[in-house]
């Protein structure tokens, strides 16, 4: 999400917290291909795209550049679509995106032979609501496909009520709050939407895009964020970071087992402890079984160039997400992002180790 200045000043006071009490910088815990004397490369890396990573990319990139003084990375959370866009263009280092890349657009960005898509981190979508008065909200997928296809409009719908009893729930119209831009928290959501109700599939469908039947749009996570918190009786979805940072609320969700289950960290692992065989070819978590399981989780991606033609940024890059998808994963917990499961860290490391900067491969093949 794009982060006001506010926000992005507690941040970086908290990681300059964080710094100095580690004694200036994390520790490798070895568990990294980059050791204290390697030549992890140089340069100012720009990357753009999805926001729904943007707090954990701000506090990581920060982190390493303590680490590497010689690598600076700038971030712009732009959307997954802009970002395969900027990626493809040639503008940025890497692009970033929640969804892996379709077929055409790898073929845009110059082929599968040409590119790698790793996964980052592992996040989860949360539906925010604004309902001063209702203190827990429970939703499954027939009732939020129904508000977001229009047909359920008011928030005492008999849908809702029964989904909860007691609960006091206004007879007033539902204002519906969706992205605007192209977003993979978007197509998360219409992702899980599309596996739980036949008339979402057949009417919108999935998609980082899709035309909206009902509501109003916001820029990124922030902009829907912004959106629901201002409006009485709204509901919308963020990433779980941007309710947490900002004390919205979140309704539980019904999954696949029947529990109704609050958007939390351990139900975004369990939720990816239900794929097997991670791949951009086979990335969905939504959905998945699991009496702990929360319903809408994601991972998120970057995309590196396989050749990089300039040796030390591209093994700055290379290097950087080595980090990033072991070591660096410390440091999204506290910004509700969980830990990449072992089997996606070894995706990750085979990928990575497929590039080459300079004419070599980066990192050893071991």
């Amino acid at each position: 999400m794009q982060l006001s200045s506010v926000t992005r000043s507690l941040l970086a006071v908290a990681t300059a917290i964080l710094v100095g009490a580690c004694g200036g910088a994390a520790s490798n815990s070895g568990t990294s291909n980059a050791t204290p004397a390697a030549d992890v490369g140089s340069g100012n890396l720009t990357g753009a795209g999805a926001t729904f990573p943007e707090p954990f990319y701000t506090k990581a990139f920060y982190q390493y550049n303590q680490l590497h003084s010689k690598v600076q990375v700038n971030y712009q959370a732009v959307g997954s679509g802009a970002g395969i866009k900027q990626y493809t263009t040639g503008t940025v280092d890497f692009g970033a995106s929640d969804v892996p890349m379709t077929q055409a657009e790898v073929t845009a960005a110059g082929g599968a032979d040409s590119l790698v898509e790793i996964p980052t981190t592992l996040g989860v979508v949360a539906i925010a609501y604004n309902l001063p008065a209702v203190g827990s909200l429970q939703l499954d997928g027939s009732a939020l496909s129904g508000i977001f296809l229009g047909s359920i409009k008011s928030w005492d719908d008999a849908a809702i009520k029964a989904l909860n009893p007691g609960a006091g729930l206004p007879s007033k119209p539902i204002t519906v709050v969706h992205r605007s831009d192209g977003s993979g928290t978007t197509y998360a959501f219409t992702d899980y939407l599309g596996k739980v109700s036949p008339d979402w599939k057949s009417k919108v469908g999935v998609g980082k895009s899709v035309s909206w039947p009902v509501g109003i749009g916001g820029q990124g996570n922030a902009g829907v964020g912004q959106a629901v918190k201002q409006t009485d009786n709204s509901i919308g979805y963020v990433e779980l970071a941007y309710v947490v940072q900002t004390g919205m609320q979140a309704a539980l969700m019904k999954n696949a087992d029947g529990k109704f289950v609050k958007p939390s960290l351990d139900g975004a692992t369990a939720a990816a402890a239900g794929n097997s065989g991670l791949s951009p070819d086979n990335f969905s978590i939504t959905n998945n079984p699991g009496p702990t399981t929360y319903a809408i989780a994601s991972f998120s991606w970057v995309i590196l160039k396989k050749t990089q033609a300039d040796a030390a940024k591209g093994r700055a890059v290379v290097y950087l997400f080595d980090w990033l998808t072991k070591d660096g994963q410390t440091f999204g917990k506290d910004l509700q992002y969980a830990p990449l499961p072992k089997a996606a860290q070894t995706y990750a490391d085979t990928q990575l180790k497929s590039i080459t900067a300079g004419g070599a491969p980066v990192l050893k093949n071991t």
